[in-house]
């Protein structure tokens, strides 16, 4: 049997419920040749029929690069850099996404508005770094205000756009100082329809949370994103070439609930591929 997949949360204020997914083999490559009868969708249990099915969806883009950037990123911070830079210059179709840049240290600063401006992007990022010696001093408090740049993110940005929309966190997972809470920013993402892209970067000589990749691993998955690490074996240009691939290989699907709307309320949907030994990644909540 297919395995299961995780419930996904999505509001019926609307009548047309639209969903992206991946599908994955057991070796974890994508699986790009399904079509609408190999998916059996369900809302609270009840089946439904899929109306609307495309693959590699070309509809536009919208992505936000959120870049860690406290002390404890400052040996890899570089290499951030160069891979994000390489991977907007591969992803960006200037006449249909967008991006926009934010970093977050002990404040979260948006370092580029949305655009579909290579050139613009690229300006930003070379700006994005640890905070110098004049900026640690000048700034009270401290921490890595993760939660609150993901929570930014999703309500003040992305719940404003419409298409395809996705997160790309490169961080080392330590929250410590924001205000918001791990829960608030997965919710803020889900209520924005936007998936979480997660990767773990992280300097071995600097002190961490040990509960960082449990983090990383939790937003992606609860927000129908992908995580990643950074390794010996898997370096950040590496991970970046997955995202994009992933990116040009999703599924796009939408369907009409038999039962009328009646109240705003947030009904369980469930995803799944009648193929066996393939995997279905999408919202779990």
């Amino acid at each position: 049997m297919a395995q299961d997949q995780p419930d996904a949360t999505f509001s019926t204020e609307v009548k047309v419920v639209n969903l992206l997914a991946t599908v994955l083999n057991k070796g974890g490559g994508i699986v790009r040749d399904l079509t609408k009868d190999d998916f059996a969708l369900a809302e609270n249990g009840r089946p439904q029929i899929i109306r609307y099915f495309s693959r590699e969806t070309d509809l536009p883009l919208t992505l936000g690069l959120m870049v860690d950037t406290s002390m404890s990123q400052q040996r890899v911070v570089n290499a951030e850099r160069g891979a994000s830079f390489r991977f907007l210059e591969q992803v960006l179709r200037p006449d249909k996404d967008q991006v926009f840049i934010m970093q977050f240290d002990m404040s979260v600063h948006m370092s580029q508005a949305l655009t579909s401006s290579f050139r613009q992007l690229g300006e930003a990022l070379a700006f994005v770094d640890t905070p110098d010696r004049k900026q640690l001093q000048s700034q009270s408090g401290g921490g890595t205000l993760l939660y609150d740049a993901m929570t930014t993110a999703a309500k003040d940005v992305m719940r404003l756009q419409r298409g395809r929309k996705a997160l790309i966190v490169l961080s080392d997972g330590d929250d410590n100082g924001s205000d918001a809470t791990l829960e608030a920013a997965i919710d803020a993402a889900q209520r924005a329809d936007t998936l979480v892209y997660s990767i773990l970067y992280a300097d071995r000589h600097a002190f961490t949370r040990h509960d960082g990749k449990a983090i990383l691993m939790r937003l992606a998955r609860e927000t129908g994103g992908r995580f990643f690490e950074v390794s010996k074996k898997l370096n950040v240009e590496q991970v970046f070439d997955l995202i994009q691939e992933e990116l040009r290989s999703q599924y796009n699907l939408g369907y009409v609930s038999d039962q009328p709307v009646r109240i705003s309320e947030f009904r369980k949907v469930q995803l799944t591929v009648r193929q066996k030994d393939l995997l279905v990644q999408a919202r779990d909540k």
